[in-house]
């Protein structure tokens, strides 16, 4: 087994991934869904390393991750509430959500792009990570682009050799490669669902019924 891969329950593991990330590392992490690759939002050559691990289109942009609610409102211009968001239906969990970006992002970071998606994952170790960290980390699932998402390390052992660390979370709880449950809320008052992913009859049924929103229909 390759020596960058360590515990998730290492006891000096969270000093050593922000080490990692801050001399612009990439590093692959257990998440509430799907394995991902993680760097720093702020490091333009940690964002280009994702990429070409990858081998992902550099048009195709990156997801964020922080550690608390109130940094949704730092990164981006959310049309939901501090509460709507926090109250545990929605952060942290298994959705991704799509709101206007703030200029605080980097403009190397997905340029063009109005939109920014955001998640808080259900998981203790990345909940720490960011919330130590106190910055945001671009967070893109941890396989070839293309390939089918993984629940296991094992899964992306291809990528081992090219990130700076491996964190081992065991096959994951979610045992479901749908990744996360992606929602645009960038328009007041309406979503979409860019992505049925894991718990999304929930999320749907959570936003119609108690956040009041109505839902857009798919343009074909």
């Amino acid at each position: 087994m390759s020596d960058n891969i360590v515990s998730v329950n290492d006891i000096d593991l969270i000093d050593r991934c922000i080490s990692i990330l801050k001399n612009n590392g990439v590093i692959a992490v257990p998440t509430d869904t799907i394995y991902g690759l993680a760097a720093l939002v702020n490091s333009e050559q940690a964002i280009r390393r994702i990429y070409e691990i990858k081998g992902r289109s550099f048009t195709k942009p990156l997801a964020i991750a922080v550690g608390y609610v109130e940094d949704v409102f730092s990164w981006s211009k959310p049309t939901l509430t501090k509460e709507q968001l926090g109250n545990g239906q929605l952060l942290p969990g298994p959705v991704t959500l799509m709101f206007e970006r703030n200029s605080s992002l980097p403009d190397y970071f997905n340029p063009n792009v109005t939109n920014v998606a955001i998640r808080i994952p259900n998981c203790q170790f990345m909940i720490e990570l960011a919330q130590r960290l106190k910055q945001p980390m671009a967070l893109t699932s941890a396989n070839i682009s293309n390939e089918p998402s993984t629940i296991c390390i094992d899964e992306f052992k291809v990528l081992w050799q090219d990130v700076d660390l491996v964190v081992d979370g065991s096959v994951l709880a979610s045992n479901d490669r749908r990744g996360s449950t992606i929602v645009d809320l960038s328009q007041s008052d309406y979503f979409h669902i860019q992505r049925k992913g894991i718990d999304c009859e929930r999320i749907v049924k959570y936003l119609q019924e108690q956040c009041h929103l109505k839902q857009k229909a798919n343009v074909v």
